[in-house]
């Protein structure tokens, strides 16, 4: 196996007075910035003032935490959590799902738009682009984690992850690839079509639809009807996504940017610039809070990474915790079903 990479990776940056700083939760961090620096960027285009930029980035924050544990504990640690109620805050031990990030995403999407009276259309396509950008980086900080595992293979790319046998295909980097990759088709939609939910119509199908060639590399543990649980979703979102590229082509108006308000109200100097230090301090906490997120099932920190971070120890942050039992299963569920 000469030439094959050993998955040592420290996934903690470091430590603050015992709290630990991961690189998966920088992915987070990072996402957010992009998405506000976009939304600024593009203003023109969607008619957010810098104010409700702030807002959306915000509220997109929450929604995307929210989301990722609420369908974590719901749906994969519903009998830990069940046991242990006060736990489900504690997003420090791990614990946040790829589907909720979408499914948090889009909520929090149709509350501002509801709340702003934006088009949902508009502000859908305009966050395709960071979102892409935001699902790239997490891959990355699931890598770095150890998690999402590949099929055993013999390429000369092969990764030995920390808490699977074997070398297997690095599955998570190709679909972080994927969704880099997303961004310039996105690009050249937005360029080409101003025809409303073009742009978040080829995010879903491009999403799901290049997903189902990377998660044939994959090793999933679970099926549904003979078919891997996250090729249903992958299936589905190519369909309605491709679905969705019909129907704005065929009955999509198009806007002109005469059409694209900029109906922005500017209140009082002194009270804008308050509003938006307060945004700026709210928006900056959700990223410092992000950074202490490490990503996987909710977990025994130091006995899950003390062999890679030599110093962990049991705390208030980090108890001694049992996981509930799993099925027979050779493939631990955390690392290969998001």
């Amino acid at each position: 196996m000469s030439g094959h990479f050993i998955h040592h990776i420290d996934p903690i940056i470091l430590e603050i007075g015992g709290v630990c700083i991961w690189w998966y939760g920088l992915s987070y961090a990072l996402g957010y910035l992009e998405t506000f620096l976009w939304l600024k960027r593009t203003r023109q285009q969607t008619g957010l003032s810098v104010s409700e930029a702030y807002t959306l980035t915000i509220v997109l924050a929450l929604g995307l935490l929210i989301g990722a544990r609420l369908v974590e504990v719901f749906f994969y640690e519903w009998p830990y959590f069940s046991a242990h109620p006060w736990r489900i805050p504690d997003l420090w031990q791990g614990g946040m799902v790829t589907h909720g990030v979408l499914l948090g995403g889009l909520i929090a999407i149709l509350l501002f738009c509801a709340a702003y009276k934006k088009s949902f259309l508009l502000i859908a396509d305009a966050l395709s682009v960071p979102g892409a950008f935001l699902m790239g980086m997490g891959r990355i900080g699931n890598f770095i984690d150890g998690q999402i595992v590949g099929s055993v293979t013999h390429v000369w790319w092969a990764v030995q992850f920390p808490d699977v046998p074997g070398f297997r295909h690095p599955a998570v980097l190709y679909d972080s690839l994927k969704n880099f990759l997303i961004i310039p088709i996105l690009l050249i939609v937005r360029k080409r079509s101003r025809k409303p939910g073009m742009v978040m119509a080829h995010f879903i199908f491009w999403y799901g639809f290049l997903r189902i060639f990377v998660d044939m590399f994959r090793d999933y543990g679970t099926w549904i009807l003979g078919v891997p649980t996250g090729q249903v979703l992958n299936i589905f979102m190519a369909v309605l996504g491709g679905g969705l590229i019909l129907w704005f082509w065929a009955r999509g108006k198009e806007k002109s940017p005469e059409e694209i308000s900029l109906d922005v109200t500017p209140l009082p100097l002194r009270l804008t610039a308050k509003n938006i230090w307060v945004k700026r301090a709210v928006l900056a906490t959700l990223m410092l809070f992000s950074l202490i997120i490490p990503s996987d099932s909710t977990q025994d920190i130091p006995a899950r990474y003390g062999k890679r971070h030599p110093g962990l120890h049991y705390s208030i942050l980090y108890p001694h915790i049992e996981a509930p039992p799993e099925p027979d299963n050779p493939i631990p569920p955390a690392a290969e079903r998001r």
